[in-house]
């Protein structure tokens, strides 16, 4: 056999190299994707002011991320809550075409029926990485915009704040007992759960909750955490900062899009939408993680007391929340087969968590308090 040359094949090689590349420059450029798709303007209302940066900040995210991938072309203009609708009405202004996207909490809209919850979270259920696990992975995208179809309305999840606290008390919550009578501002799901616990809960609105708490109106609230209630300065009359919200163990926010706008995108559009959302999703986690614990700091400092619920507490609570959950399953299929599709993850995924997950965090935890990080 004749051996190969080197440098000759060095030399045929590159003039090849050299014709492929010419070949190539001599071939027109494929249209960029900006340049073939539509034009388009559309409306976003978030439920939530522009001071909350943390989640009003993931709608702007989304809608940077969607002009820029288009180069323009497809313009998303978000709006505060009350600047076209209130924040509660941003589901219905979905439903019925008013605006074509909304940023919200869909258990916002939990009256209108129970199921609009578990997309965001429930008591005593997943924590953001289950969440995030069950949606994208579990099917758990799918199953709830196959309820959200009856509404109009096509659904994308678009952010977390994760484990919440459990809120701010005027005295000690020591036992189950302290639940009754307590009026809380509180919520969704949880409220009806601390009904069934004996408490009054209250419904109002962020920029009222510290009068309420100052005149002595309500006897606690919760918010989020540290991060969002230092800046509502809660901690100047209700002291007692319980933890954790076991009504909220991660809130999942979401991207509602009119149906009919959705399902009337390009295909390279809604490829579009689904990566902007993802990117919102994991920016507003990173905020809330990144931010948090300066500002937990930082009430301790100016005079809040960490106070754990106990766990006679949490159990009682445990308790009623799945006396709640047995008697809407009893009556509304959609409620239960959603839910019983999430506590099945819950069932899987705690059981490895308490593996490898829990005894890594746990070490290290015990590292952080003997200042050795």
């Amino acid at each position: 056999m004749k051996r190969l040359d080197r440098r000759n094949f060095m030399k045929v090689a590159g003039a090849g190299g050299v014709a492929a590349t010419v070949a190539a420059c001599d071939e027109p450029a494929a249209p960029r994707i900006s340049e073939s798709m539509p034009r388009l303007n559309w409306r976003l209302t978030s439920s939530f002011p522009k001071s909350l940066d943390t989640i009003y900040g993931a709608a702007e995210v989304f809608a940077r991320t969607v002009g820029e991938m288009t180069d323009g072309k497809f313009v998303i203009q978000v709006f505060a809550a009350g600047e076209i609708v209130g924040g509660l009405q941003a589901a219905d202004a979905v439903s019925d075409g008013t605006v074509e996207a909304a940023h919200t909490a869909s258990y916002y809209y939990w009256g209108k029926d129970p199921t609009f919850a578990i997309a965001t979270c429930i008591p005593f259920g997943l924590n953001s990485r289950m969440q995030n696990a069950w949606m994208y992975e579990g099917g758990g995208i799918d199953l709830m915009n196959a309820f959200y179809a009856r509404y109009n309305i096509f659904a994308l999840p678009g952010g977390n704040t994760g484990a919440q606290m459990g809120g701010w008390y005027r005295k000690e919550i020591r036992s189950a007992e302290d639940w009754k009578g307590l009026k809380i501002r509180i919520g969704g799901f949880g409220g009806a759960i601390m009904s069934r616990l004996g408490a009054v809960p209250q419904q109002i609105a962020g920029g009222e909750i510290y009068s309420a708490l100052e005149k002595g109106t309500i006897d606690a609230a919760e918010w989020v955490g540290p991060y969002d209630d230092e800046k509502l300065g809660f901690y100047r009359v209700a002291p007692n900062y319980y933890y954790p919200g076991w009504w909220e163990g991660q809130a999942m926010l979401h991207f509602f899009i009119n149906q009919e706008k959705w399902a009337s995108l390009p295909k390279a559009y809604q490829a579009i939408i689904r990566s902007a959302a993802q990117t919102a999703d994991t920016v507003m986690m990173a905020r809330y993680d990144m931010r948090n614990p300066a500002a937990l700091r930082r009430l301790v400092k100016a005079g809040a007391i960490l106070r754990p619920f106990s766990e006679e507490v949490l159990n009682a609570c445990f308790k009623a929340t799945n006396e709640v959950y047995a008697e809407i399953s009893a009556k509304n299929p959609e409620f239960k087969k959603i839910y019983d599709a999430m506590t099945a993850v819950r069932a899987e995924d705690y059981l490895w968590f308490q593996l490898a997950e829990q005894t890594s965090d746990t070490y290290m935890m015990i590292q952080q308090r003997k200042n050795t990080l």
